[in-house]
């Protein structure tokens, strides 16, 4: 029998970290996850630990270490705290595939060390490639290691590209539903709530990425991801607006034809799909139904309305730590409006701002990037202060 695939699971109360459970626990025997890192959810994690017995838990919020040391314990569980802690846990080289489902800059660092210590990626912390895309593929590469996308629209690409040749690929489109404010005029946008913003037609997600596909800067994000992802120029990555995200993305070839992957909008499909690469195991998630008839819509992004994703074009023109700016603006700014301070025009305002005072550093190592992502966070926070 073949032995387990070991596991470490970053971000294991998340969205994507529930849901890469999920998918384990319909495979028995098949995944063996070692690790598990959580920031302040702990009673999930816990619960989760339960179910898995995983080897560490690295916990990364500020918690009291003294209300849960002795309960992993009796669960056999190794508990590392803090960044030094993720870092610790990205190193130990224990793992066949690290599924990184972080949310935000924090799991950059931890990638780097876990690429170094030659480890495969399953990658939904789309950050990773946007602040340091270059490095990340560049390491990667040379030490033959497998990056597997997990977002939808990545996943659909990769899927598209197996066994095709790079040169031959003309065009990509990443589709996007439009989110909830699609058909909302400009002139309302000022008005939008939190609620409103977090109630996506489609997907469920979390409330950063939830937030970024209602500004449509989560797709501008996923442009500078597919940048280097797939080693594209800038221009060979298009956005097309999908309402009904069945069609997850496509590629377009030299000769004309284009390939696209299309499923119900389930992400325990490419989640499975990752863990299990290069084969495919059989699982009935959702299924489309051709026995009903579907409308398949695809139309431009109006990037007066979404500037967001007009931004993020504009980061990766820019080049070096520009796109790291980007997203750390984007960061705060999506916190901000969570937490009702700003409104939801801002977001893009500050993205802007931010871009405009930055001094971009065109050939950055992983401390310019750090330093850049430090730099624009604690610029809005002292603009922002109470």
């Amino acid at each position: 029998m073949t032995e387990p695939k070991k596991i470490s699971l970053w971000g294991s109360t998340g969205s994507i970290g529930t849901q890469t459970l999920d998918v384990i626990s319909r495979f028995p025997g098949r995944f063996d996850v070692i690790a598990l890192t959580v920031h302040q959810n702990i009673q999930l994690a816990l619960e989760q630990a339960n179910q898995v017995r995983p080897r560490y838990v690295a916990i990364t919020g500020n918690v009291k270490k003294e209300t849960w040391q002795s309960r992993f314990r009796d669960k056999g569980v190794e508990l590392l705290w803090g960044k030094e802690g993720l870092l610790e846990l990205a190193g130990l080289g224990e793992e066949d595939l690290v599924v990184n489902a972080l949310v935000g800059s924090v799991g950059l660092e931890a990638t780097m060390r876990a690429v170094q210590t030659n480890t495969n990626i399953a990658l939904a912390n789309k950050e990773v490639l946007v602040m340091a895309g270059e490095m990340v593929t560049t390491e990667m590469r040379k030490r033959d290691l497998a990056l597997i996308p997990i977002d939808s629209e990545h996943s659909a690409l990769f899927q598209c590209m197996q066994g095709e040749k790079s040169d031959q690929v003309k065009l990509v489109h990443l589709t996007a539903s439009g989110g909830p404010f699609l058909n909302r005029e400009k002139t309302e946008f000022d008005t939008i709530t939190v609620e409103e913003a977090l109630n996506h037609p489609n997907w469920d997600m979390g409330k950063k990425v939830t937030i970024d596909s209602a500004t449509l800067a989560n797709k501008g994000l996923e442009v500078i991801e597919a940048r280097w992802l797939f080693d594209l120029n800038p221009e060979h990555v298009k956005v097309v607006v999908h309402p009904q995200s069945i069609v997850h993305s496509m590629v377009e070839f030299v000769d004309g034809s284009i390939k696209a992957q299309m499923g119900i909008p389930d992400m325990r499909i490419p989640i499975s799909y990752a863990l299990t690469y290069p084969d495919r195991r059989p699982e009935k998630y959702s299924i489309m139904n051709f026995e009903k008839p579907w409308q398949l819509d695809f139309f431009p992004p109006d990037l007066d309305k979404f500037r967001a994703l007009y931004l993020a074009y504009e980061a990766l023109k820019m080049g070096g730590t520009a796109p790291a700016v980007f997203n750390g603006a984007d960061e705060l700014a999506v916190q901000l409006f969570l937490e009702g301070r700003i409104g939801f025009n801002q977001i893009a305002a500050i993205i802007e701002e931010a871009l405009h005072k930055h001094d971009v550093v065109k050939d950055p190592g992983l401390e310019d990037i750090l330093q850049a992502d430090q730099w624009v966070k604690k610029s809005i926070q002292k603009e922002f202060k109470d």
